[in-house]
Formats: structure tokens, C-alpha cells, sequence
């Protein structure tokens, strides 16, 4: 068989396959294109009996319909074409309350979320529709209510290759997307805008594995990209490229939630900037608290995790590195009895323009140093105006990890405390109005 015979073979067998592949139109199961008609079962319908039949596409045409909770299942191909939009029902008796097999504190209660899916393989939603929440019509009703009263919008649970491509997502109850547990997370060309309520992240992973995320143009109200370790299985093995970010909170975050920790990141090319959107508000700072947030407070290990190339217009305190010691349990009769460790990260190729008075911060705690840290060809330019400004004297180990937490630091640039081997090289510090800190204070620093 010669070369050209090769080709031809080839490019007839992928036309035959994608010929094969059965399409299950949303439609032709009974979906209506009015959103004052619900039409989950039959979304539901032509799911299930795509799985059934050794999966396929499911098919969204162009236009609008509302659905309450749907279930995605294995070999599923959630398409919503151009011009399609899913809206999520305005009332909370039409989504589904669902206890996970994987338990952790922040993750065991009973949630509601539009679309859900738990130990599913090979599960994708592409398009270039839209899938919206409606999440403002969800009342906050208690502290941690998210996924109770208000819904997430996308939760994949203990999943495998699962593909979210091209979509836009907009205005989830709480959390937009959270992925729990999962292993090859590929996230690429979303549009999120998650504005409409309190804890609007855009993207939460949490103890998955083997993830790239990239090409994400994201705007919310909460943080941004953020990976979380609420149990003992830690994020590892993640990209995060080619993004542009935009929070009131933190814009790239490795934290809050950290049991199990955070191994080899890299996060490159990435843009954070304010958000254009500014009539309404539910929580944070208008330009962000930070840009970079970097945490270790509930034990675990944060370790080998490189950012590079990074523009930041904005944030109130840049760059936040921080060990701590809140010691959140994960699950009812642990205790966390370590403090965790934090160390071996690069920062390089940052340019910082107009951030906040506050400066940026490196720090651990008394006798648990943060160790090998990397800053280099980092330029910060930042408000300035302060007088000299002495150092906390309240380590705060306990509190709720922000880079806002001490108020303005002793230093433009950077507050280092409590740190061994912290390497700075040609980082360059301007302020916009006069100030008397200096670029750099150190405390219980040694190299």
C-alpha cells in the first residue's frame, strides 16, 4: 500500500467513524425551546440513552431552554451548538440533592448542582453555546451554604478524561465549576463570567490529578483558578497557561483548603487585570486582593510549583506566599496535628502595574520557615504614599489565610518572615507617590 493509499484509507476511516458517531438531539426527546417550560427529563432521556447505546453526542440546537439538574453519564458528549443556551431553573425543587461517595468536611453535606456527573470516564461539553445559572435568583441563606441553598453550576466528582471546551459559562448560584478527586482534566477556551452571587469562583480544583487549563478568559466576583486539597489527596501534575483572570478575591490560588497539598504547578503566560464589570459586588476589592496567592494552612505539603511570564495590572497585594496554621480538619474526628510545609518555588518574568499600598508578602510561622524561595526579573510598580510602617507583631497562624491580612507591610515590595533561603534577583520596586518603607524587610530570614 503506498503513501497516498495510506492517507486515504485514514482520512475514509474517520469519516466513517464520525458518520457512526449517534447524535441525540435534545429536541426530538421533547425539549422545548422556551424557557418557561422545563425541560430536563428529556435532556435527561436522550443522556441516558446515549450511555446505553456505547455513547455519542448529545446535541443542544440553537436556542433557549431551561433544565433543572441533569446527570451526565460515561462516553457522553454534552454539544451545545452556536446559539444555544441551557438556563438553569430559578427554583430549587428542581435540582436534584446529591450525596457524594467521596467525603471531605467541605464536600460530604448534601449539594445541588445543574449539571453533576461522579465516577464517569471519557465525558466532554464543547460548543460554542452557553450554559447560565441564573445564580442570582439563589438567596444566600447561611455561612458555607454554598451548594445548599444556592447551586453550583458544573460538579464532577471522582471522574476520569473528562473535556469542558470552547463554552461560555455564566452566572453560577456559588462555585462555577468544581472538580473533586479527578484525574485528566483537560479545560480549554471557556468564557466564565460568575458575578451573581457570594462565592462565585470560576474554576476549583480539588485534589485532581494530571490537569491542563488553559485559554480561559474568566471574570468573577470570587476567585478565580483555584486548586484546593480538602482531603488528603493533593493537586498534582497541573498547567495553568494562556489565561486572563480577572477577581475581586484571588485571581490564581493555591489554597485555601489544604490537607493533602500541591505538587508540581506551573502557571505561565497568564494575564490579571481588574474586572471591567463593577456595579455590583458581594465580596473583596474592586482591583483584587492578589494576583498570585500561594498557601499551606491546613497541614499538607506545597512543593515544586513554577510561575512564569505573568502581567498583573492592579491587585491590591500582588503576590502573597504563606504557611499557616488554621489546622481545618477535613473529615469529623481528624485533627490536623502538622503544620505542613512549604518550599522550592520559582517566580520569574512578573510585571506588576499599579497595585495597592499593601506590598507583598513571603512568610511562615515561628520554627516552620518557608524554604527555597525564587523571585527574579520580577518589576513592581505599586501606589505607594505610606510612612515608615512597623512589622506585625501577631503572627494571626490561625486566621484565614488573605494577603490583606496585616494591613499595609513594612515594605513596598516584598515582607519576608519567618523563611530560609529566599533567593531575590533583579527585582525592581517603584511607587507611584513617595513612600518611606523600603523595597524589602526581612525577619527571621536566613540563607
Amino acid at each position: 500500500m503506498n503513501t497516498k493509499t495510506i492517507f486515504l484509507f485514514i482520512a475514509c476511516f474517520f469519516m466513517v467513524s464520525t458518520l457512526d458517531a449517534k447524535i441525540y438531539n435534545i429536541v426530538e426527546y421533547g425539549a422545548v425551546q422556551d424557557t418557561a417550560v422545563l425541560s430536563t427529563i428529556a435532556v435527561q432521556n436522550a443522556i441516558e440513552d446515549c450511555e446505553r447505546s456505547g455513547g455519542g453526542q448529545v446535541l443542544v440546537p440553537s436556542g433557549s431552554y431551561k433544565i433543572g439538574s441533569i446527570i451526565l453519564r460515561s462516553n457522553v458528549n454534552l454539544h451545545l451548538e452556536k446559539g444555544a443556551t441551557l438556563y438553569g431553573s430559578k427554583d430549587l425543587k428542581d435540582y436534584i440533592k446529591i450525596k457524594p461517595d467521596y467525603l471531605s468536611l467541605r464536600t460530604q453535606t448534601t449539594t445541588i448542582q445543574l449539571i453533576y456527573a461522579e465516577n464517569v470516564d471519557n465525558v466532554t461539553i464543547d460548543g460554542y453555546g452557553t450554559i447560565d445559572g441564573c445564580g442570582r435568583s439563589f438567596k444566600k441563606m447561611e455561612f458555607n451554604d454554598e451548594g445548599i441553598s444556592r447551586p453550583h453550576l458544573i460538579r464532577f466528582i471522582t471522574s476520569r478524561d473528562i473535556t469542558i471546551k470552547d463554552v461560555a459559562l455564566r452566572n453560577s448560584g456559588c462555585w462555577m465549576q468544581h472538580y473533586l478527586a479527578c484525574d485528566r482534566v483537560y479545560l480549554k477556551g471557556l468564557k466564565i463570567f460568575n458575578r451573581s452571587n457570594y462565592n462565585n469562583d470560576g474554576i476549583d480544583l480539588d485534589g485532581c490529578h494530571e490537569v491542563v487549563v488553559s485559554d480561559i478568559i474568566s471574570d468573577t466576583d470570587d476567585d478565580g483558578i483555584t486548586l484546593k486539597s480538602t482531603s488528603p489527596r493533593l493537586c498534582e501534575n497541573i498547567v495553568i497557561s494562556n489565561c486572563v483572570v480577572s477577581s475581586r478575591c484571588n485571581a490564581i490560588k493555591l489554597g485555601t483548603e489544604t490537607t493533602g497539598g500541591f505538587k508540581n504547578i506551573v502557571i505561565s503566560n497568564c494575564i490579571v487585570k481588574p474586572s471591567y464589570y463593577q456595579e455590583t459586588q458581594f465580596y473583596g476589592v474592586s482591583h483584587g486582593f492578589s494576583a498570585i496567592a500561594l498557601e499551606i494552612v491546613d497541614g499538607g505539603k506545597l512543593e515544586g510549583v513554577n510561575v512564569s511570564d505573568i502581567q498583573i495590572e492592579g491587585t491590591e497585594s500582588p503576590i502573597f506566599i504563606r504557611l499557616g496554621n488554621r489546622a481545618r480538619p477535613y473529615a469529623k474526628g481528624e485533627v490536623v496535628k502538622n503544620v505542613g510545609s512549604l518550599k522550592n518555588v520559582h517566580l520569574s518574568n512578573i510585571i506588576i502595574n499599579h497595585a495597592g499600598q499593601t506590598g507583598s508578602s513571603i512568610t511562615g510561622l515561628p520554627g516552620h520557615p518557608v524554604e527555597n524561595i525564587f523571585l527574579s526579573n520580577i518589576t513592581i510598580t505599586q501606589k505607594g504614599g505610606c510612612g515608615k510602617i512597623n512589622p506585625p507583631t501577631n503572627e494571626k497562624e490561625k486566621e484565614y489565610p488573605e494577603a490583606t491580612m496585616w494591613g499595609n507591610l513594612p515594605a513596598t515590595g516584598f515582607f519576608v518572615n519567618h523563611a530560609r533561603n529566599v533567593i531575590i534577583r533583579d527585582v525592581k520596586i517603584y511607587t507611584e507617590e513617595k513612600d518611606k518603607r523600603p523595597d524589602f524587610y526581612f525577619l527571621d530570614n536566613k540563607h
